[in-house]
């Protein structure tokens, strides 16, 4: 019985009937006719709390329900959570669903309603969107289900305490290669490169067909066949790509509550695969005061998993970042020519200018690609129709620093230094491009 009563929660129509038959009796003593009406109102109020108790807690039946979580969240994703619960009820059910969100989340009162028929079995879903990485826990699963009466509910709790893992977005992964294997990536931007020559890797000698570049026409090959003949170049294969991820507190500012360093992670995730795709040897690294996080770049099979894994490790106190250290370590580590794809950014020229100088000495050595953020938040904001002369003051600020950001781009451009400077959102998208067009010029 202490079980019973323990799980008996009053509901809101309980204190609305409840009120209707006080006001009855006060009414009553106005009019003292109204009284013998007051006392049905009342044993009828009694008798339903009766039968509601009854169907409820002492009949056949109950309720169950289980939370269907994926093994493994994305981080920055809308994450879908299944909830089923089965009404084994005679009758039909009200239920309330309450489940115990990660503490991430700050969400306390996360709950929604249904209609369950007896025998019948729901599916409710809803999606979460993790903005950092790490170990995620979920609390209990509450169901309070309640008849048709509507007065009580019985509280059902199921023990589904777990912890989940939130990953470096994996479903943007996913994503891109499902649009790569469907051919449809020029509908999400990514751009079809025009390729300019040819690289020097050649595959073999095969028909000529209409179509064909006529300056390739092997000469000897077509004397012995007596029928055009052509060489057929294909990529260049197996260059290290290596992405490098500044750890340090220029890479904490957020947007859309996800931080530079998180969106950087998410693209390393899915450029470190098209490279792998594209029979490149892809690897990783990041630095801060130190280098850390190292992944040489290969093409083994299990490469993917240990770049996820790393990403997944990789943390940071976001302290100053040591652009002479990274200079180092490239000179020590990196004896082959590479693409090294640099996510770090530069607020102002004067930033810039500090790092210009080992910038300058990587890219002497390898094909160094720059990629930095604008400050969509900034951008929008100067976009804004002033409304005070504070307003104007202060976008006048703002331009000078979205001015000051191409400044960065345009000196980096001077030094012969590849730049891509890219909106948070988009910067998947635009780092693949670049990618793309490297590999179609040959300049790697």
């Amino acid at each position: 019985m202490k079980k019973i009563f323990k799980n008996i929660f009053l509901q809101k129509r309980f204190f609305l009937v409840l009120t209707g038959v006080i006001f009855s009796f006060l009414v009553s003593y106005i009019f003292e006719n109204f009284i013998f009406i007051a006392k049905i109102f009342f044993f009828l109020f009694l008798i339903l709390i009766l039968v509601d108790t009854v169907l409820l807690f002492f009949s056949k039946g109950n309720i169950i329900a289980d939370r269907i979580v994926p093994d493994k969240l994305s981080n920055g994703d809308e994450n879908s959570i299944k909830i089923k619960v089965t009404n084994q009820y005679l009758f039909s059910c009200n239920v309330n669903i309450i489940d115990e969100l990660p503490f991430q989340f700050q969400k306390r009162d996360f709950s929604f309603l249904g209609i369950l028929k007896s025998g019948e079995q729901k599916f409710y879903s809803y999606t979460i969107r993790p903005v950092e990485r790490g170990v995620y826990s979920f609390g209990d699963l509450n169901i309070f289900a309640s008849s048709p009466i509507g007065f009580l509910a019985n509280k059902y709790t199921f023990s589904h305490n777990k912890e989940v893992p939130v990953y470096p977005s994996f479903l943007q992964l996913r994503k891109y290669d499902l649009l790569a294997f469907s051919n449809r990536l020029l509908e999400f931007g990514i751009k079809k490169i025009r390729r300019i020559g040819h690289t020097m890797e050649f595959e073999q000698i095969k028909d000529y067909i209409q179509g064909d570049d006529i300056r390739n026409i092997n000469w000897k090959a077509t004397a012995k066949r007596g029928q055009f003949m052509v060489n057929q170049f294909q990529d260049e294969k197996s260059q290290p790509i290596y992405s490098i991820i500044d750890k340090g507190r220029v890479m904490k500012m957020p947007f859309n509550a996800l931080t530079l360093l998180d969106y950087a992670i998410n693209a390393t995730l899915v450029i470190s695969s098209i490279a792998l795709k594209k029979n490149d040897k892809a690897g990783m690294f990041s630095f801060s005061n130190k280098i850390e996080n190292r992944v040489v770049a290969e093409r083994r099979s299990s490469q993917m998993n240990l770049i996820l894994e790393t990403l997944y490790n990789l943390n940071t106190n976001f302290v100053e970042s040591d652009f002479s250290r990274l200079y180092i370590d490239t000179k020590r580590n990196l004896p082959q020519r590479s693409l090294l794809l640099l996510y770090t950014n530069f607020e102002t020229l004067d930033a810039l200018h500090r790092q210009l100088p080992y910038l300058q000495a990587i890219a002497k050595q390898h094909l160094l690609v720059v990629i930095f953020f604008e400050n969509s938040e900034l951008i929008s904001y100067a976009k804004e129709k002033p409304n005070s002369t504070l307003a104007v003051f202060e976008q006048a600020i703002a331009e000078k620093f979205i001015y000051e950001k191409q400044l960065v781009v345009n000196e980096l451009r001077k030094y012969g230094i590849q730049t891509i400077l890219t909106k948070p959102e988009d910067l998947t998208i635009n780092t693949i491009n670049k990618y793309l067009e490297i590999k179609a010029k040959g300049l790697l």
